[in-house]
């Protein structure tokens, strides 16, 4: 998500929040439009998990969500009302954790209610920390899945470490061993949990195209497997290199293990500051 995106969303949540009875609230129906649900009756499904949720949580549904009426504009000057619902920030919360995370407005609900701060730079700073931990487990999904493509094609585990090591090679200039060294990166621990997002993001496609291209083109055994990932590698690092991003100049990143027990940490502290 960009950052003139994450600014933009930061001030339509605040733009719809009240104080009711010197509570912070917001409309569903407001939270409706700003989380992209065109019809309220799909919403209210969003909003009866969130309710179970809370319920599961050994709150009282009640203290956070409060069925109220709303006047609305019908045309022509008429007005009529419609039901809506009074959501406390930690209500709005189990509503965006229930809600589709692939959705840019659900994964910034996710991080804006979970942050106890009227900062914008703070909620943007944690939306990125939430993306990269997306991205890594992207990666370690799509080589799972790569690993299983080419175990049924001759690929062993340790053949498989040497492919991904020479995909590293041709994406960095360096193998992974160096970069490693270069990184700081413990020997034990895997690269990818210390590279910024956008090299993690680099290495899945490349991982992405090889899985796809190894079972369109039918390769089978090591040479032309290796062969296969290290010009998709190769075709990425052109990519970046002609948008000005050298990867291998790239500080690492925060131990990306780290950045989750944290947002785990402060996703808890909204659990103990529900009101």
């Amino acid at each position: 998500m960009k950052s003139n995106e994450i600014k933009r969303l930061f001030e339509q949540f605040e733009a719809v929040s009240f104080e009711e009875d010197g509570l912070e609230c917001w409309s569903a129906r407001d939270l409706q439009e700003l989380l992209d649900y065109a019809q309220w009756r799909n919403f209210i499904n969003i909003i009866d998990k969130a309710k179970e949720s809370c319920k599961n949580a050994g709150e009282k549904i009640r203290d956070h969500f409060a069925d109220v009426s709303k006047v609305i504009e019908a045309g022509k000057g008429a007005q009529h009302e419609i039901d809506d619902i009074l959501l406390t920030r930690y209500a709005c919360y189990l509503v965006a954790q229930n809600g589709d995370a692939k959705k840019d407005q659900i994964a910034f609900a996710q991080n804006y209610f979970a942050v106890q701060t009227r900062r914008a730079e703070i909620v943007e700073q944690r939306i990125l920390d939430y993306e990269r931990i997306k991205a890594r487990a992207k990666l370690a999904e799509t080589e799972k899945m790569l690993s299983g493509v080419l175990y049924e094609r001759g690929v062993n585990d340790k053949d498989f470490a040497i492919i991904r090591s020479k995909g590293d090679q041709a994406l960095f200039r360096l193998n992974t061993a160096a970069l490693k060294r270069r990184l700081g990166v413990p020997e034990n621990r895997p690269l990818a949990d210390f590279l910024p997002t956008v090299s993690i993001k680099a290495k899945d496609l490349a991982a992405e195209m090889t899985s796809v291209n190894v079972q369109t083109k039918d390769l089978k055994g090591v040479i032309p497997i290796e062969k296969e990932h290290i010009e998709n590698n190769r075709s990425i690092r052109q990519v970046l290199l002609k948008r000005g991003i050298t990867p291998e100049e790239l500080p690492s990143a925060e131990d990306v293990k780290k950045l989750e027990r944290r947002i785990k940490s402060e996703d808890k502290k909204v659990l103990r500051k529900k009101k």
